[in-house]
């Protein structure tokens, strides 16, 4: 494959891939000869891996949800590199670098100091949704050299985020890694997860997909036809994909890293793993104690934003979950993998540390709310934990009934399966725990005249 892209890449670098154009000093940024190719796109795939972080738009305070995320990367690097950029809005016209319509506001060399590529920026997210995702992408191949960092995916009508990194040692439950956002739109941390959906659509072309290039032709821009991308395939539409497999996920995971690992080292590696996302929990943890402690960063301030751990405490949770699995389905040695984690401990706070056997044991029961306790945020209130999560799976539920229940009933239904089985999990371990709800405060006696 690799041979292939190589004898292509002549003809998709040449500058005669489509016209160069008068450009006016009006539109949003120029780009002169430059257009997309294979080695642009490897060049975009390093700047994704290298720069996006969760708390990146926060940083340069932009408002995303999760149908943003990916416009709003791929148009940030193409005006960082001058590269072609475009967009269907939702009454089906091309937008584009080449647009004229902020051309009244002053740019700037620096990306996030331009006010004209800023409102640009936003308008392009305010009239794009995963509706128009299918326009403005094309499916490909499953393989290393196409899913890259950057790559979009998206599920119908519901739910998109792009590729953060491929992990190819074994140390990750699932190669791909990748960047997701909730709705509504606000300024808020990107959560890095292991890549889950459902099985793709191929009425709409839905799954893992990249962005189409935009060339100039006759006079005007317009998008390379679908067929003509070097990445282009039908393939994980085909029953054929998924032998051997029992769902797209693990699909998708075999085609990426086909080696299978030894146990006891992917048990090792995933402990490495989670070791360093707790260790940079720590700092994290301690500032939003500092800044949120007296109530000052209620859900959904723009103090919670930043202090609050939901996406980085999610990963922890899914490393963890992967754990068990590994050392469940091999039936690893249980004293062994005990001792090593108990010689692992993190300093939660002075003079007091948890060691990685706890948090083994309490993962699900970490608090997420930067004003909670110190001991609360690392999992030794549990019971309270225990109820905490469960009324807010309950709300999660209500929501996804009431947002996608009509308009996407297959994504509903996949969602809140997953939702349910964390329910179900959370009620086995109240049980087990002994864990009583709470009494209702007691009414007060009214006192007579």
């Amino acid at each position: 494959m690799k041979i292939l892209l190589l004898l292509l890449l002549p003809w998709f670098a040449t500058p005669g891939f489509g016209e160069t154009l008068k450009e006016s000093p009006l539109q949003v940024w120029k780009v002169g000869e430059r257009r997309w190719t294979i080695e642009e796109e490897e060049n975009y795939a390093r700047w994704v891996e290298e720069n996006l972080t969760e708390d990146f738009f926060i940083h340069y305070k932009i408002p995303v949800d999760c149908a943003d995320v990916p416009y709003a990367v791929r148009w940030i690097y193409s005006r960082i590199a001058g590269l072609p950029a475009a967009a269907t809005t939702k009454n089906n016209q091309l937008i584009g670098h080449w647009s004229t319509d902020w051309g009244h506001l002053p740019t700037h060399p620096d990306w996030h100091k331009d006010s004209r590529f800023r409102k640009a920026l936003l308008h392009v997210l305010s009239e794009t949704t995963t509706r128009t995702l299918p326009h403005d992408t094309y499916p490909i191949r499953i393989d290393q050299e196409s899913v890259t960092p950057g790559t979009p995916f998206f599920v119908t009508e519901s739910h998109s985020g792009v590729i953060g990194r491929i992990i190819l040692d074994g140390s990750s439950a699932h190669p791909l890694q990748t960047w997701e956002a909730t709705s509504p739109a606000k300024i808020q941390k990107l959560s890095e997860r292991d890549f889950l959906t459902p099985r793709p659509e191929s009425t709409v072309y839905s799954g893992i997909v990249k962005f189409r290039w935009p060339i100039s032709k006759k006079g005007k821009w317009a998008y390379l036809p679908v067929e003509e991308h070097p990445f282009y395939s039908l393939e994980q539409y085909d029953s054929d994909f998924y032998e051997g497999a029992s769902d797209f996920v693990e699909a998708v995971a075999r085609k990426i890293d086909p080696i299978q690992y030894d146990p006891w080292e992917k048990m090792e590696k995933i402990i490495v793993t989670t070791t360093r996302y707790l260790k940079d929990r720590i700092p994290i943890v301690l500032a939003g104690y500092q800044q949120c402690r007296k109530g000052g960063c209620k859900v959904g301030s723009a103090f919670w934003e930043i202090h609050s751990t939901p996406g980085r405490d999610g990963k922890i949770i899914l490393l963890m979950d992967h754990l068990h699995q590994i050392i469940e389905s091999y039936d690893l040695d249980r004293e062994r993998i005990k001792e090593k984690m108990e010689a692992i401990s993190f300093p939660i706070q002075k003079d007091q540390s948890v060691s990685f056997y706890h948090l083994f044991q309490n993962y699900l029961w970490l608090s997420s709310h930067p004003g909670d306790s110190i001991e609360a945020r690392w999992g030794l209130k549990k019971c309270e934990m225990i109820f905490s999560k469960m009324e807010t799976i309950r709300q999660t539920i209500t929501f996804i009934e009431r947002t996608y229940r009509k308009r996407d009933p297959s994504y509903a239904h996949f969602a809140i399966q997953q939702q349910r089985e964390a329910l179900r999990r959370l009620e086995e371990e109240r049980v087990k725990s002994g864990c009583h709800p709470p009494q209702p405060a007691s009414p007060k006696k009214r006192i007579g005249r």
